[in-house]
């Protein structure tokens, strides 16, 4: 590797835009790689396909800090099932998988296709419209809006506190992320509270009701599920039909494909959480003993963090990784992760993503990108890959 791409630059400005090269040569050089994270922490890196999965289905690696570090590593943001183990995990997954079940979201495609048609609506006057903000982001911050009972005009605060939470991952945002979980755990407190006056037949109404009725929830976890639901309940699809739409920009034979047979998308969908997916990184693992893992000695208390796009691209995996096509094979991606912690949204982010996508071709055919790709910015920090803004011609 160079000077510029070794272990303590690893994040630099230029790896943020385009990650994919540094993976490359970390899986054929460091695919278990000891480095600083941005946050300031040492971890190890996983970059490589077979690995990845390893990592994420080991039960030697835990999710729940406060077993390595105790309780003073606690938060009313990490109550919930993504930062859980065994037996809490499947217990805080049940109670939120109810309102995720197969039939609940194929109901939905409908509902959704009219969210999908009435944005578009909105900007259909127009010569262009900004991807992100009047479009991928609305659609499924509505969506989750309506499942969870959030109300809809505080929707624009809940995107400050998603971007600042996930943003937690950078330590230059330090101060501003304090002050946001603190407006966001005050916020969920005055809305809790007025959901037990005033319950309706939304998810977190059902959630207190069972809490109330001494189903196995506590108030720590009540704001732990919340949270991640809310956060992960938009931003993945946000970043999922602007990386996508962007891959499609950047390879027009596959766009002009699609376009023709739109009922390819459900392959496109899956080419696209693959090629350049929506989570970069997988949330943070502990080894809980001291054990040899592909060569490594992993002590217990040892931070692990799998790099999912470049797994992704691993060629052991995929045949020409770095080749987009919306026709290939099925392929085991995994773009949301994998074992027990496998994304219980991901149903509803696959459609949602097929809706927005194949609306906006069929309603706007002639899409473009106003700028060059090059001068796109994309998100800093950890987790989550996603542009800013993408522009569009429209007409």
């Amino acid at each position: 590797m160079t000077a510029s791409e070794s272990p303590k630059n690893l994040f630099t400005k230029e790896f943020t835009q385009n990650p994919y090269p540094v993976y490359e040569k970390l899986r054929k050089s460091d695919p278990l790689l000891n480095l600083m994270f941005p946050d300031g922490s040492y971890g190890w890196l996983v970059s490589s396909y077979e690995d990845a999965v390893a990592v994420l289905k080991d039960p030697r690696f835990i999710k729940d800090i406060t077993k390595i570090y105790g309780n003073e590593y606690a938060s009313v943001f990490t109550s919930n099932m993504l930062f859980s183990d065994p037996p809490d995990h499947k217990r805080l997954r049940g109670l939120v998988q109810k309102g995720f079940t197969p039939q609940i979201i194929a109901g939905m495609r409908d509902h959704i296709q009219d969210i999908a048609d009435e944005l578009l609506d909105a900007v259909s006057s127009q010569d262009s419209m900004n991807l992100i903000d009047d479009y991928a982001f609305l659609l499924p911050i509505i969506v989750i809006s309506e499942l969870l009972g959030v109300p809809l005009e505080d929707r624009d605060k809940f995107r400050i506190w998603s971007n600042s939470i996930i943003g937690a991952s950078n330590q230059e945002t330090g101060e501003e992320v304090t002050q946001h979980m603190n407006e966001f755990v005050q916020y969920l407190g005055e809305w809790f509270a007025n959901v037990r006056e005033n319950p309706g037949n939304d998810m977190i109404s059902q959630l207190i009701i069972s809490e109330e009725l001494g189903d196995r929830l506590s108030e720590e976890e009540l704001y732990g599920v919340v949270t991640l639901m809310i956060i992960a309940g938009h931003e993945t699809t946000v970043n999922l039909i602007g990386n996508g739409v962007l891959a499609l920009l950047e390879h027009p034979e596959q766009r002009k494909l699609l376009q023709e047979q739109p009922d390819l998308i459900h392959g496109a969908i899956e080419e696209m959480l693959r090629f350049n997916g929506p989570v970069e990184f997988s949330t943070s693992r502990w080894a809980t003993e001291d054990f040899e893992f592909r060569g490594q000695m992993m002590k217990r208390g040892d931070l692990v963090i799998v790099a999912l796009d470049s797994a992704n691209r691993d060629p052991e995996q995929f045949n020409d990784p770095d080749i987009f096509d919306i026709t290939r094979d099925k392929s085991k991606h995994l773009a949301f992760g994998k074992g027990i912690h496998l994304c219980l949204g991901a149903p509803l982010a696959r459609l949602e993503g097929e809706i927005a996508i194949n609306t906006l071709l069929r309603r706007f055919p002639n899409i473009e990108l106003r700028s060059d790709v090059q001068e796109l910015e994309w998100k800093p920090g950890m987790i989550v890959r996603g542009v800013k803004e993408i522009p569009l011609s429209i007409k």
